[in-house]
């Protein structure tokens, strides 16, 4: 009986013990959950403070939360306003410390994100969990310093080409040297002689380095972009001016500076304004067109900017990147030969504005959009003038279709009167009773007065759209700013008189009468080209016949302007016969008016208009010019 007391009393003994060792267990167990948990609420507070900008709430080991949420700040200030998306991947502690793998996401530029793994590190040895900072490393970005901050810079691929109708480059992107004024370095001494080199005004790049000196600003002064060429001839001399800075870049230039200048535009850093209206596209510092075609096709051109993340120690090594897609070319009708021709030619204006417009008679491409001065107004395509006799082609056209013959005796004397208006001929002429051609030939005033009487209201303003002047085309030629042309409907028995020798109301520019010359050379309206890629929306380049024997009448008849009429001048043209139409339009309150001198006409395939602003006639003025156009091009 003993033993099995004492058997007893030992698995009583057992039994008790087994169950305090198992609450041990229990203890150790709960302790054990609860720092998990811990740690890992830290870690999941301390990636959420990412995003929400908490930092300063979180508790770290060796380093004020201030100082933490102060460099987080600094490291990522150039990221802007965005948030990074962040989130633990994985956690893992061995008694007081735990580390994880942080998931960072931020958000760069549209449809871009920059993803990493940043480790972190927790400890509870003071009896709290506290996140780990590194003093040695960035907390923020891997592989970087602790005082490095991020560089966030956008980046541009190869801007496309503007081409001619053949493909080559009219636009090339080339080297340019950007010369500027270091004003931490430049003397005085240094920037004077700058002003003479670069021909600019004594004393005014002087005063720019004063005013950033006074200011404080270290930013460059820009002075002048040389072409590589420009360059080099100066090269020496810049490199002698202590403070004189080149840094060196590419983009578009054209055959020459002045090379179509107008049409084509401008390319240079991007304005306020500019990136102020440009949602988002440019920021300052980027490059882009500024006016004209480059302006229109920039977003062509110049393609997708990308961007690139780095840091100030390394700027041009990146930690992200997305890259840009490369601009795409622009091509154009424009034909090199005839552009420089048309230019060439308008030298001989002297200081006096004037334009040039070519058309191809076959397809009615524009092979030249000429100005002068080369670096004022597009007068070729967004000025508006009155054209003057020139509009008697569309009058003529009415006539002649209507029934007119060219060999109707109509008088020509030195003024007559319609609906109280008094017109009279260029310098009084008369040439009393003979046929209309001679009429047309001699540009006689009096006989489409006393013909405009016989016609509708609308009859001018109909022929001339049929010849395409105000026919709309302008909408569709890709180019902004494009004047349209227009010859409204006469209201009054005198407004008919006038419109029908181009005077009253009617307004053309260089490119509308080009047109109209096109249309008579080839017997259709083409709505003309500029731009042939990409595609301009709404563009109609189907022919719309015209009245046949209309216009094989209207042919002979600006045959004889050049052989026997106004247009003499450009009988001895070489090449194939010319075919033109003078005019001088009045303008102005000034007595007697001002005039604009015109030609009009075609030689081959090759149609034109030549307009000089203050011009005494088109037969003296104009003309001479549209020869020296027409010579150049056959040489």
């Amino acid at each position: 009986m003993r033993t099995r007391t004492l058997v007893a009393v030992l698995a009583a003994t057992a039994v008790v013990v087994a169950g305090a060792a198992g609450g041990y267990v229990y203890v150790a167990h709960r302790h054990e959950t609860q720092l998990d948990s811990q740690a890992r609420a830290l870690i999941g507070a301390y990636a959420k403070a990412w995003t929400d900008g908490g930092l300063g709430g979180i508790a770290y080991a060796g380093a004020e939360p201030a100082a933490v949420a102060a460099s987080f700040a600094a490291t990522t200030a150039a990221l802007g306003r965005a948030h990074p998306t962040v989130s633990t991947t994985s956690t893992t502690r061995h008694g007081t410390t735990a580390s994880a793998e942080l998931s960072v996401a931020w958000p760069i530029t549209d449809g871009a994100t920059w993803s990493y793994t940043m480790p972190v590190q927790a400890t509870g040895d003071s009896g709290s969990w506290a996140i780990v900072a590194t003093p040695a490393t960035s907390m923020w970005v891997p592989g970087i310093g602790p005082d490095a901050t991020l560089v966030e810079s956008r980046t541009w691929g190869a801007r496309g080409e503007i081409l001619d109708r053949n493909g080559a480059p009219i636009l090339a992107n080339g080297t340019v040297y950007d010369v500027e004024i270091d004003p931490a370095r430049a003397s005085d001494a240094a920037v004077s002689a700058l002003e003479s080199l670069v021909g600019a005004t004594p004393g005014s790049l002087v005063a720019k380095l004063h005013a950033a000196t006074s200011s404080g600003s270290k930013a460059p002064i820009p002075v002048i972009a040389y072409r590589d060429s420009d360059f080099q001839a100066r090269k020496s001399q810049l490199d002698a001016l202590v403070g004189v800075i080149y840094p060196k870049r590419t983009q578009p230039l054209a055959p020459t500076s002045s090379f179509a200048r107008p049409l084509l535009g401008s390319y240079g850093p991007v304005t306020a304004d500019l990136v102020a209206k440009s949602n988002g596209r440019y920021v300052a510092g980027d490059f882009a067109g500024l006016s004209g075609l480059q302006a229109q096709y920039d977003d062509v051109l110049a393609g997708t900017p990308g961007i690139m993340v780095a840091t100030n120690v390394a700027p041009t090594t990146p930690l992200f990147e997305k890259p840009p897609v490369n601009g795409t070319s622009v091509t154009l009708t424009l034909d090199v030969a005839t552009q420089n021709a048309a230019e060439s030619a308008l030298t001989g204006s002297g200081g006096v504005p004037s334009a040039l417009v070519a058309v191809d008679v076959k397809t009615g491409d524009l092979l030249a959009v000429a100005n002068s001065p080369s670096y004022g107004i597009d007068r070729a395509l967004a000025g508006t003038f009155p054209p003057g006799s020139t509009l008697k082609v569309a009058t003529t056209y009415s006539l002649l279709s209507k029934g007119l013959s060219p060999t109707t005796t109509v008088t020509c004397p030195p003024s007559v009167t319609a609906g109280g208006l008094k017109v009279s001929n260029y310098a009084g002429e008369t040439f009393g009773s003979v046929p209309f051609s001679f009429d047309f030939a001699q540009s006689c005033n009096t006989a489409f007065v006393q013909l405009s009487e016989t016609m509708g209201n609308s009859d001018v303003h109909d022929a001339a759209t049929a010849l395409g002047v105000g026919a709309g085309w302008e909408k569709h030629l890709g180019v902004p700013d494009v004047a349209a042309g227009s010859v409204p409907v006469a209201t009054s028995t005198a407004e008919r008189a006038a419109t029908a020798f181009g005077q009253a109301k009617t307004l053309a520019s260089p490119a509308d009468l080009a047109v109209m010359a096109a249309s008579v050379a080839r017997g259709s309206y083409v709505e003309p080209a500029l731009v042939l890629a990409p595609a301009v929306a709404g563009a109609d380049r189907s022919a719309h016949p015209l009245d046949t024997a209309a216009i094989t009448q209207l042919r002979d008849l600006m045959r004889l302007v050049v052989t026997e009429g106004t247009g003499q001048v450009m009988i001895s043209t070489p090449g194939a016969p010319v075919y033109g139409k003078t005019g001088t339009a009045e303008y102005g309150t000034d007595t007697p008016p001002k005039t604009h001198a015109w030609f009009v006409g075609w030689q081959g395939d090759v149609a034109f208009c030549v307009l000089v602003e203050d011009g005494a006639s088109g037969g003296s003025v104009a003309a001479p010019l549209a020869k020296a156009f027409l010579t150049t091009l056959n040489g």
